[in-house]
């Protein structure tokens, strides 16, 4: 799963990417141009570090969430929409981190010349809402063209079809993102590869300065979360060695840090969660999507896993824990045998029964 890190040029995109990646990239303007640079980070989890230390395995692994610090997006791109390369870019993103400067900084001027987060917030907004509707008229456009001709596909879908892009049209001429939509599964088909950007799930990120509170700006809608973070000083930690930042925490009281929010805050946007597979070689949280079934999960380990199901054992983790193992667990009939049809829940244990 991907999520790109968007916002307006001197917001601290590069920045927030160095923190949640523990890289240092330098942090400088591209003046515009459009770049793109890749990390992939651990999910943090306490429940894997619990497991791990119940059953000592060789290896420990943590599901993962790619970032990608994406450069270009200028928040005043006109009536011509982002461009081709850009978008290509963009449209390939599971969901968007979109960062919002709040931050002073004389010697990082702001490229407008004076800091307003909603101003920056709505820019960006309005630039993606108006890349959407472009689309979405272009596709009415050769809809209508194809209706006028007939001859071509059942005149029903197509008749379906343009009832289904001008309930888009609606939205977005009234500047809401397509995520506050509840689609049918059909009309889920239609749009499925148009990769809309304001359909993607997206996290606003306020770009704090060390000790500056939140600002009070709400951005509703759905499929959108809004976490603030002191981008600098989490980029500082980050580089730090692990012990010098367990003294940083200790001395100031810190319980968490919030890059390790944002990282959650990320997986869960975009209805992720985590099950869990153990055992002396190897404890592993996997990734799948909210409401996967058993036989989903097993694809998620390994397609023959998927392909010679016969039955997924499975215990929740609060139950492991407390019994101390999985025979412990089957010894108390807590570990149980269950179907392909199951629905995984965040941190059962799996252990797939097959045969090929």
């Amino acid at each position: 799963m991907r999520l790109g890190i968007i916002g307006l040029p001197q917001s601290g995109k590069t920045t927030i990417f160095n923190a949640l990646t523990r890289g240092d990239r330098p942090v400088i303007t591209s003046g515009g141009r459009i770049e793109v640079h890749t990390g992939v980070v651990n999910v943090p989890d306490t429940r894997l570090d619990c497991l791990s230390a119940i059953f000592q395995p060789k290896k420990t692994t943590h599901a993962k969430v790619t970032y990608a610090d994406i450069t270009g997006l200028e928040g005043d791109s006109g009536k011509g929409g982002i461009s081709g390369p850009l978008l290509n870019q963009l449209s390939q993103m599971d969901g968007f981190v979109h960062v919002v400067r709040c931050f002073e900084n004389a010697s990082v001027p702001h490229p407008v010349g004076s800091l307003d987060a909603r101003r920056d917030l709505l820019a960006l907004h309005g630039e993606m809402i108006l890349n959407d509707l472009i689309s979405v008229e272009r596709k009415l456009e050769r809809l209508e063209q194809e209706r006028r001709r007939g001859g071509g596909r059942d005149k029903a879908q197509v008749e379906i079809e343009i009832s289904h892009f001008e309930k888009l049209r609606e939205t977005l001429a009234v500047e809401q993102p397509l995520r506050t939509l509840d689609l049918t599964p059909q009309e889920e088909k239609t749009f499925s590869g148009f990769g809309f950007l304001t359909r993607k799930p997206m996290l606003v990120l306020f770009n704090l300065s060390d000790g500056q509170t939140q600002p009070c700006i709400e951005y509703p809608a759905s499929r959108c979360d809004v976490v603030a973070l002191q981008g600098k000083l989490e980029m500082e930690l980050a580089q730090l060695p692990p012990q010098e930042v367990e003294m940083f925490m200790a001395e100031y009281g810190i319980a968490e840090l919030g890059l390790e929010r944002v990282i959650d805050e990320s997986y869960c946007l975009l209805g992720l969660h985590s099950f869990f597979t153990v055992g002396e070689d190897e404890v592993r949280a996997w990734t799948v999507r909210q409401g996967a079934n058993a036989y989903e999960a097993a694809g998620a380990i390994h397609s023959d896993l998927q392909k010679g199901f016969i039955r997924a054992e499975v215990a929740s983790y609060q139950d492991l824990v407390e019994l101390g193992g999985l025979a412990e667990a089957r010894a108390k009939g807590k570990l149980r045998l269950e179907g392909k049809d199951y629905i995984v829940k965040d941190g059962d244990i799996v252990h797939i029964r097959f045969n090929l």
